[in-house]
This record gives C-alpha cells, structure tokens and sequence, in this order.
C-alpha cells in the first residue's frame, strides 16, 4: 500500500474501509492481490447494479472498442448515442407513459446531472431558491452540496452555500408530524421568510443519508403542493434508480411523474461514468452550448447502457428478483434488530440496519470486511450499516453474504455487551 499512502491525496476514503489492493471483479465477487475473494454488498456505491464485469456489457463492449467504434464525441451525434436513445425510449420511457427529453449531463457524474437540473429549473422558473430535505445527499460540487445535508460534507466547500432552503424530510420529526403541512404554511405565509422555490428537490430514499424511505403518501402530497404552487419537482434517482428499489424508477412505483429526474451510477450498467437529466419537454429551455462540457459524450457508456436495458428491462425477471431478495434481506435484518434491539429501514435491494450506539456501524463494517464482506456505512455518523448488493447476486451469495453479516454482527455485539458490563 506504500505508494497509495506516499502519492495519493488523504482525501482517499473507502480504501480506508477497506485496506486492500483489488485486482480483478466479476459478478458479486471481489479478489484481492493476495487472491482474497469478497462478496461485495457495496456494488460501487451503487454503481454496478448488475454485478462486475457483467458478461452481455462486456462482450458489447469489447466488440464496439475492436470495431474502433467511437469514444469521445462531445455532443456530437454517433450510432452509439442513437442506439441509446432508441432503447431508452423504447424501454423505458414508452412502457411508463413518460415523456421526457434527454440531456446528456455536461459531466459523467451524478452531481453533473444535479447541477443541470438546478440551472435548469432556476432559468425556466426565474426563481432562484431550492427546497432540498434534510439528510439528503446529492453530490459534491457547490450547487448540489448545498443541497446536502451532512455539516461535514458541507464544511468541505469553503464557501457560503446559500440559495436553498432544507425542510423536513417524511418522518424526520417522527412519524405523527405533518412535514407536508408544514412546508406548505411556509409556502402560503409570505412572512415566512421562504422565496417561493424553483423546485423540490428529493430522494425517495436517501441512501447516503441513513437509508431513510419516503411513504408513498409523503410523496404524492409533495407531488401535489408542487403542482399547487408551480414549483418543479426534482427526483434525485442516482443511487436508488435503475432497478434498485425493483422497478427501474424508485418513483414508479407510487404513480408520480417528475418534472425533472437526475439518473447515473448504474445507467451505464457497467461502472462507466454516464449521467443524464430527464425533463419534461417544456421545460427543455436551454440554449445550444448554453449548458454543456467535455464529457457528455461518453460513447462506451452508451453502449453498455444499450446493453443493460436489452438484458435487463425488455421484461420484469429482473423486478421480480429485486422483490424476492428483498424480502430476505429484510427476515436477516429483522431477525437481528429483534435480537439486538436496532431498527432497521431501506426498501428494495437497499437495507440498513441501525444500531443504539453509532460506532457499532463501523465496527460491523470492519468485522465483516475480516471476513471477506464488503459493506459500507450510512447517516450523518454513519450509525447506519447499508446492505447493497448486486441486483444480479446469486441466492448463494446473498445467503453466504448475509450469514457474514450475522456473525459480524454478532461478535461487535458480544464485545459490546462485554465491554459495556467491565
């Protein structure tokens, strides 16, 4: 590790979670230099929701590099882009009933999409004031940062992030609180000291934030007030799309249809930088190169993206599964939040478990890392423990990753006990 520690900046995370050098990936399994195998139940951060080294993306892309199919293109069009787009419409777009344009983000990740819709909902509703929730996390750069939550997170820009004003997300006041209700009497009070906002922007379920869900009547009602007062509303669907709550929207599911929605992370289907901001086509109101950047024209992106929606979304196989393994994520959580006293939240194939005392988060993580488990934390101080596999897992490895689980679970909580009766 001597030349990661010697030349790499501190501001490296994740390897310090994880202290090891991978080498190869396939599937749901990570090996190390030393041949090590990890189950991973992290998938980048939700960035490989169909596993490493998927064989269908990659036999799609090595075809496309040996045909010297191009690469880098700007937003200039090629038939890799048509290929996508002609999938994409027909996929997932048309089955839904959606109509949206696409903008390829002028940057190939998720805080580039947030930063289009941003601009984007300011300059088509001349206001400049966002609603964002608190604990959501939306990504790095100045005007997504703003948007987040987390004071250390937050801390990091170095400047005032101002224009955007954080209200209650569902149940963060408990569960007997109208947050709705509440942010509308801000909205409807004109000594509130609230601008009129040029959007909301959410997560159905805030992974970075501790795996909070929204209840399906939160977000209609939110749907609803911004209709009322003609303020766009943002779905951010970078970590929880592309088939991570089951259907290939996380907001399907409840009937909504977004003004704007933010997707990357596993939209190339194959861990290749790509993000796009979805908008209804009235809304499509940016002058040519008004908005724009060097890679938004990430051609291998498309074509594996073209391959993910062709092996995975012409039928609901892949919904189903998501649903099933659910459920056993759930019994495993279940179980060990009644024997441990914890709470457990998350839908679809992003769980978490949450713990009386935060550090047991990242106690478990370390103990299951020992014994050849990849699983991050979450929450503002990461006392949630976050369980997102591959959607494409096998039953063996999700069993065989959920019983690592257990017994990490286990040992932190017996050296718990121990400590805590010296």
């Amino acid at each position: 590790m001597d030349i990661f520690d010697r030349l790499e900046s501190n501001v490296r995370g994740y390897c310090r979670a994880f202290p090891t050098v991978f080498e190869t990936a396939s599937g749901h399994t990570m090996i190390d230099e030393s041949g090590r195998e990890y189950i991973d139940f992290f998938a980048g951060a939700g960035s490989l929701n169909y596993g490493h080294n998927h064989p269908a993306l990659k036999a799609r892309l090595l075809d496309y590099v040996a045909g010297d199919g191009i690469v880098h293109s700007l937003d200039m069009a090629t038939s890799a882009k048509r290929r996508f787009l002609d999938t994409f419409e027909e996929v997932i777009l048309q089955p839904r009933n959606l109509d949206y344009k696409v903008m390829f983000a002028p940057g190939p990740t998720g805080t580039n999409s947030v930063e289009a819709a941003l601009k984007l909902a300011r300059k088509v509703t001349g206001r400049h004031n966002i609603v964002s929730f608190t604990n959501g996390f939306h990504g790095m750069t100045l005007g997504s940062l703003a948007l987040t939550g987390n004071s250390g997170k937050r801390a990091g820009a170095g400047v005032p992030l101002s224009h955007v004003s954080h209200m209650p997300y569902c149940d963060y006041l408990g569960t007997e609180a109208d947050t709705i209700a509440q942010l509308e009497r801000f909205l409807e009070d004109s000594s509130s000291g609230l601008d009129l906002p040029a959007a909301f922007i959410l997560e159905t379920v805030q992974a970075e934030g501790g795996v909070n869900v929204a209840t399906s009547g939160w977000l209609k009602a939110l749907a609803e007030l911004a209709a009322r007062y003609e303020v766009l509303l943002i779905v951010d669907d970078i970590q929880v799309g592309c088939g991570r709550t089951g259907p290939f929207f996380s907001f399907e599911s409840f009937g909504l249809q977004p003004d704007i929605v933010c997707l990357s992370k596993s939209l190339s289907g194959y861990g290749l930088p790509f993000a796009i901001t979805l908008m209804k086509p009235h809304l499509d109101a940016f002058d040519p190169g008004e908005h724009n950047g060097t890679f938004r024209g990430h051609n291998a992106a498309f074509v594996t993206a073209t391959a993910a929606l062709d092996e995975f979304w012409r039928d609901d196989e892949l919904s189903r599964k998501v649903r099933r393994d659910a459920e056993l994520i759930r019994d495993t959580l279940l179980d060990l939040a009644s024997e441990y006293d914890a709470e457990i939240r998350g839908r679809g194939m992003i769980q978490g478990i949450q713990f009386e005392t935060p550090d047991v988060a990242s106690e478990i993580s370390r103990a299951a890392f020992e014994r050849g488990l990849i699983i991050e934390t979450a929450g503002p101080k990461d006392e949630v423990v976050k369980a997102l596999p591959p959607l494409t897992i096998t039953d063996e490895g999700l069993r065989e990753g959920l019983g690592i689980l257990r017994e990490s679970v286990e040992a932190v909580m017996s050296r718990e006990f121990v400590d805590s009766n010296r």
